[in-house]
């Protein structure tokens, strides 16, 4: 009986480029010749690119755990354990407990990992760790240069905040003067007394574009991950009257990724923020500024206005 195989390819989006030999297009080829070579019928390659190897949630990697769960293949290739997962954790549920249980092989040539060989287990296990202790280096790396550039004024952000573009030099924003006039109308707005709320209704009624809005007509391809990016609403004109960048004063590290293995975003203290005094051309004034945390006070201490 001719027994059929599933092969797993992944690659990160700080490999591309950097490393020929981790290519999606080397890792099939390479499990392509093992399965014709051992006569295994390939069931389905699943591939994930600019995906980390501690991400579980991979749409393929997924996909494929589904199928193997499902019975309709025997045997996992792929190049390499860390091509699977970089998370120990992760690798041992399934290396050890799930596929056993479903009946899948897995196997890496480049590791020389092989599920069917019992003396190979404490190898596996010293695979997993090593992977691990490689994205807790990689990530800390990646944390202490995005850090450097953040204590010069680098911006690092994907895309620019609502007022500003990307400049033609890495790392700068410069303004965008059909954005920044809105934004200067919403500091006059809340400095003369106008809660958010009715900020927001105006603006609307005006029909001006909202920062989602006015990215996308742009041609950005910015997906705003909160509500309603086509209006605007009361949140997003608090957002910008207390935005301390559009005085000039570069802010960054308000918040950050609770660890390498976890997606939950958590708030930074203020004494840790990374502030750049005079870095990059002001919308408005300090004094502007402080007019309307002034006016925010007075009318609702302690909310949104």
């Amino acid at each position: 009986m001719i027994e059929k195989c599933a092969i797993y390819c992944r690659i990160s989006r700080e490999e591309e480029g950097a490393d020929v030999s981790a290519s999606i297009e080397n890792q099939k080829s390479l499990l392509l010749e093992l399965a014709d070579k051992n006569r295994w019928q390939v069931f389905d390659v699943y591939t994930d690119e600019n995906f980390s190897g501690a991400d579980g949630r991979r749409p393929e990697f997924n996909r494929m755990l589904a199928d193997a769960k499902a019975g309709r293949f025997t045997i996992l290739l792929c190049k390499s354990q860390s091509r699977f997962s970089r998370d120990m954790a992760l690798a041992e549920l399934y290396l050890h407990e799930k596929f056993p249980a479903w009946g899948v092989r897995f196997i890496a040539p480049a590791d020389g990992a092989d599920t069917a060989q019992r003396g190979n287990k404490k190898s596996r296990q010293i695979n997993a760790l090593v992977n691990q202790w490689y994205l807790e280096d990689l990530s800390e790396n990646i944390r202490m240069v995005l850090d450097m550039k953040r204590r010069e004024g680098s911006y690092i952000a994907a895309f620019a905040l609502y007022g500003y573009e990307k400049g033609a030099e890495r790392g700068t924003v410069v303004v965008d003067e059909s954005a920044a006039a809105v934004v200067r109308l919403i500091f006059r707005l809340v400095s003369g007394g106008v809660s958010t709320r009715a900020a927001a209704a105006f603006l609307n009624s005006a029909s001006i574009p909202a920062p989602s809005r006015h990215k996308a007509l742009k041609g950005e391809k910015y997906i705003n991950g909160g509500g309603n990016g086509s209006a605007w609403n009361a949140a997003t004109v608090w957002r910008i009257v207390t935005n301390e960048m559009y005085t000039g004063v570069m802010v960054q590290g308000r918040k950050t990724k609770l660890s390498y293995k976890s997606p939950k975003i958590v708030s930074v203290p203020k004494e840790r923020w990374f502030r750049v005094e005079n870095n990059h051309s002001a919308i408005v004034s300090p004094e502007t500024f402080a007019a309307a945390a002034a006016a925010l006070r007075r009318r609702c201490p302690g909310t949104r206005g």
